[in-house]
């Protein structure tokens, strides 16, 4: 009966995800080097963008051989394309194809961007994992004993280098605790679908590996063997990793097979922009081993393939394939109802766009998925949505949009064309934001719209008439009209050339045309200043006189901004004077400036 349960259960699909130098890739070469050297019994196989470990490969690597009665699942299947970028490619409607994940952190190095990004895009996917602590041969002293369980290699350690790993081993813990999980090391977790296991490890000597793998296996096991039956008889069901150009191949496309079985010859459905893609299997091709390095191809064909595996696949005029779609193998009383499932499944990604908005660029369709989730959950609107590089059509859309929070292109994990960088050059209004971490791109977007609102703020409140209050000065009238030039103190607020002044009846009088210092002219007059001021329209005896008490004039559009919108930038005195003047324009209306 187990035999049976076996022969139904495909290998669990891991993803390496993590930081960039945090140790992925030595972690997966750890994980199938050491077995390819030693020829182990059940050889890990190389597979496209994957590399299958056998149960009896782990179970070896584990040091403990009964094991392999002990778990049913047939091996694990990583992804060799590390990071969150595999993670959010392969998808399936929303949802994602790994299994399972494994997050890597440098133990010395700590959190960096992208750990945070694989955590919150596991947490949203609900995909079980674990976290691996790296490097722990890099602590000070540490003794390397190669390949052996963390607590074995742990025991062996002096009570300083216990110390020291103690604390670094805890403010990851930390951490993940600010993330909102609640972690412990792996040999104090009772309850993992409580508290996520954290595995201390060196992907250079493979101390902590056999810990790795045996948790992922009792994961696979415990939380996953409903969801890892397959139909082996069934059609073969995949998703593109990578189209990639191959020397003597052309194009070919890097598909994970999750479902089903495909052999050569067999008539396939890839999901592009538009119609799918209807193409037949020319070559199914996977990695010649290592002993084999001597071909000039890299490659050797095989006639079929079966799940989960990855595979590379050469068909005519699939170009046009998108790295995240799916692909389906179909017959000829199938095809139309393949064809309509792969479009149908295209056309859930056509994200809900605005009226207005922002353009957002991606590599895979499930990176873009994510992009659209993290922005819209941050109200940024999003005008467009599209996988690909940046072209030169999208400059020249994006330069036609009037709002420049919204004149903005967000690449993600993409190039820019050549003719639409030499457009950029040319378009300074066009702002591309780059990076391989959605949140920094969120976060240069915030920053962005930060600064171009403080610059709106600061030519917005440069334009604004602000109250001022002054007195003519008795014994400093020096011409009388035309203009009138006497001699004031600024009382309150500040004055400026070109601004209406007005009497404390609200009756407005005149223009100042001139503002002098010491005989020198200046811009403007602030609180305390004694000024020669030119007020034009006005004449001294009949307008004004000395001792009179006069304001800047402030039109009520302006007047609205200063009370309600900008009140706590303006320095007290304004604010003093500005109440003032609102008393006045108060008195006999109310409701104005409200």
């Amino acid at each position: 009966m187990a035999e049976e349960i076996k022969k139904n259960l495909r290998t669990p699909i891991v993803c390496v995800m993590g930081h960039v130098d945090h140790g992925k890739t030595t972690l997966l070469d750890q994980i199938r080097g050491t077995a390819i050297v030693k020829g182990e019994a059940g050889a890990i196989t190389q597979h496209i963008g994957a590399t299958e470990v056998p149960i009896d490969v782990i179970v070896e690597k584990c040091g403990d051989k009964r094991l392999a009665d002990k778990f049913i699942v047939p091996g694990l299947l990583f992804i060799d394309t590390p990071g969150h970028h595999a993670f959010t490619t392969l998808r399936s409607r929303g949802g994602s194809l790994a299994d399972l994940a494994i997050v890597v952190v440098d133990i010395n190095e700590g959190f960096k961007p992208q750990t945070i990004e694989s955590l919150n895009i596991l947490k949203r996917f609900k995909t079980p994992f674990i976290v691996v602590t790296n490097k722990i041969d890099r602590i000070l002293g540490w003794k390397v004993h190669s390949g052996e369980s963390f607590l074995s290699t742990y025991k062996k350690q002096t009570p300083e280098v216990q110390s020291i790993f103690e604390k670094k081993f805890y403010d990851v813990i930390g951490r993940l605790y600010e993330q909102g999980f609640s972690a412990d090391r792996f040999d104090r977790v009772t309850d993992f679908q409580k508290t996520l296991g954290v595995v201390p490890i060196s992907g250079l000597t493979g101390e902590g590996i056999p810990d790795v793998l045996m948790i992922l296996l009792g994961l696979a096991q415990r939380f996953l063997e409903s969801s890892l039956h397959y139909d082996l008889k069934g059609p073969g069901i995949g998703t593109v990793l990578e189209v990639k150009e191959e020397k003597g191949l052309g194009t070919t496309v890097d598909v994970i097979l999750y479902d089903g079985s495909l052999q050569k010859g067999d008539t396939i459905v890839i999901g592009r922009l538009g119609e799918p893609i209807v193409t037949k299997v020319r070559a199914l091709l996977k990695p010649r081993e290592l002993s084999e390095i001597r071909y000039e191809s890299k490659f050797q064909p095989i006639p079929k393939v079966t799940a989960a595996a990855g595979v590379k696949i050469s068909a005519p005029d699939i170009g046009d394939a998108l790295a995240g779609a799916p692909v389906i193998q179909a017959t000829s009383a199938t095809l139309d109802e393949v064809i309509a499932k792969v479009k149908s499944e295209i056309n859930d990604v056509q994200i809900q766009t605005d009226a207005d908005g922002v353009m957002i660029k991606a590599d895979t369709i499930g990176s873009l998925e994510a992009m659209v989730h993290e922005f819209k959950k941050a109200d940024i609107l999003i005008q467009k949505a599209e996988v690909g590089d940046v072209t030169k059509r999208d400059v020249m859309e994006a330069s036609t949009i009037n709002d420049p929070m919204h004149s903005v292109i967000l690449a993600f994990n993409i190039k820019i064309n050549p003719d639409a960088q030499e457009l950029l050059d040319e378009t300074p209004a066009v702002r591309v934001f780059k990076n391989d971490v959605i949140y920094r791109l969120l976060d240069e977007y915030h920053d962005f719209v930060k600064e171009q609102e403080e610059e709106l703020d600061k030519l917005r409140s440069d334009t604004l008439v602000k109250p001022g209050q002054f007195k003519i000065l008795p014994g400093c009238i020096f011409r009388q009209s035309k203009p009138a030039v006497v001699g004031v103190r600024i009382l309150g607020g500040a004055v400026k050339n070109n601004t209406d002044v007005m009497l404390p009846d609200g009756t407005v009088v005149g223009v100042v045309k001139g503002l002098e210092l010491s005989g020198k002219k200046i811009p403007k007059a602030t609180v305390g200043m004694e000024v020669a001021m030119a007020i034009d329209g006005v004449t001294v005896g009949r307008q004004i006189k000395e001792e009179d008490i006069l304001y800047v004039y402030v039109p009520e559009s302006d007047s609205k901004v200063l009370e309600f919108e900008i009140f706590e930038t303006l320095t007290a005195d304004e604010k003093e004077t500005l109440e003032k003047y609102l008393a006045i324009r108060r008195k006999d209306k109310p409701f104005w400036g409200k």
